[in-house]
């Protein structure tokens, strides 16, 4: 069994900067892409960033230019930095991975539990 544990929300003041981290565990025999979505209050969940194992990231125009997406390979951890957070940036922020258990198993996403992050005006 694999599990995604998230960590770094909080309350920040808009303008500020928080960094997300998502650690992987269990049983991981490799990774593909790991990325962050996000869901605010009455709303369906969003795309925030993805990043392959090479590093090649994609990220939603709504925090182009605000957030990096990185990730340690040799930790299984994935982060994420944010600068410049407004309060429509809050919302609860969910890591997933692409995770196979061994050689022959299919791939599957895990999703993590998710982390309140809040922005206040």
């Amino acid at each position: 069994q694999v599990q995604l544990v998230e960590s770094g929300g909080g309350l920040v003041q808009a303008g500020g900067s928080l960094r997300l981290s998502c650690a992987a565990s269990g049983s991981i025999f490799s990774i593909n892409a790991m990325g962050w979505y996000r869901q605010a209050v009455g709303k369906t969940r969003e795309l925030v960033a993805t990043v392959t194992t090479a590093g090649r990231t994609n990220d939603a125009d709504s925090v182009k230019g605000r957030i990096t997406i990185s990730r340690d390979n040799a930790k299984n951890t994935v982060y994420l930095q944010m600068n410049s957070l407004k309060p429509e940036d809050t919302a609860v922020y969910y890591c997933n991975a692409e995770v196979k258990t061994s050689w022959s198993a299919r791939m599957s996403t895990i999703w993590g539990q998710g982390t309140q992050v809040t922005v206040s005006s």
